[in-house]
């Protein structure tokens, strides 16, 4: 059973407007995958008629990061989230909807469980595939996260 996908896809409305006004929505998300989608438009185009390699990489960053934060949200210790680093591949033009895939949620609970448990932050790298409506993938995005429990001193 999949976990309510509406409150992340209205923060995205608040707080990540670039992503909403180009269309990227989360469709699915539980403990284990994310899957984001977007459609190639006018408003989130290149000038070679396909998908700017941005709004896909915003897509692909949410079907990692909305894991992120919902298993963070769920410790009840404030733990701070931090992309360090992110590599891409492009394979194909980005036209029609492409949707991005997560797979990599038991990579999120280790990590806090190890920050947790030492108090020190924590580095892992989370992959999203996007795959065309053939199911031919178009793009994978890899980004790595870190975590740290935040400080109680100010």
């Amino acid at each position: 059973m999949g976990i309510k996908v509406n409150n992340i896809n209205a923060f995205l409305f608040f707080k990540l407007p670039a992503a909403w006004w180009t269309g990227v929505r989360l469709r699915f998300m539980d403990e284990e995958k994310a899957v984001v989608s977007v459609t190639h438009r006018w408003i989130n185009q290149n000038p070679f008629k396909s998908m700017f390699w941005a709004v896909q990489g915003m897509a692909a960053e949410l079907s990692t990061g909305a894991m992120v934060m919902h298993q963070l949200r769920k410790v009840g210790r404030p733990i701070s989230m931090l992309v360090a680093n992110n590599k891409a591949t492009f394979t194909k033009k980005a036209t029609g909807r492409i949707t991005f895939t997560c797979t990599d949620g038991h990579k999120i609970r280790e990590a806090i469980n190890q920050t947790l448990a030492t108090g020190e932050g924590q580095t892992f790298w989370m992959r999203s595939t996007g795959v065309n409506k053939e199911g031919i993938t178009i793009s994978e995005f890899h980004f790595e996260w870190t975590i740290k429990v935040k400080s109680t001193h100010n």
